[in-house]
């Protein structure tokens, strides 16, 4: 078990049955980031994630490898 598996198991007990709507989790990252500015990076890259759907990136990737092959 990671470290980190610790807040999320903790997380879905706690909350787990609740629906949530994203503008509601961007707000409260927003307000973590506030009051934790160090982790404005990781807070970023975990919501840029989140915003990309598999198939997004699958994409890209497939962008970029024709784009290698066509320079």
């Amino acid at each position: 078990m990671y470290f980190t598996d610790r807040g999320l198991e903790e997380l879905e007990e706690q909350r787990g049955d609740e629906r949530v709507n994203l503008a509601w989790l961007a707000d409260r990252m927003r307000a973590f980031v506030e009051t934790n500015p160090e982790f404005e990076d990781t807070v970023d890259r975990l919501a840029t994630f989140l915003a990309r759907d598999e198939g997004d990136e699958a994409d890209s990737e497939e962008e970029e490898v024709s784009e290698a092959v066509e320079s």
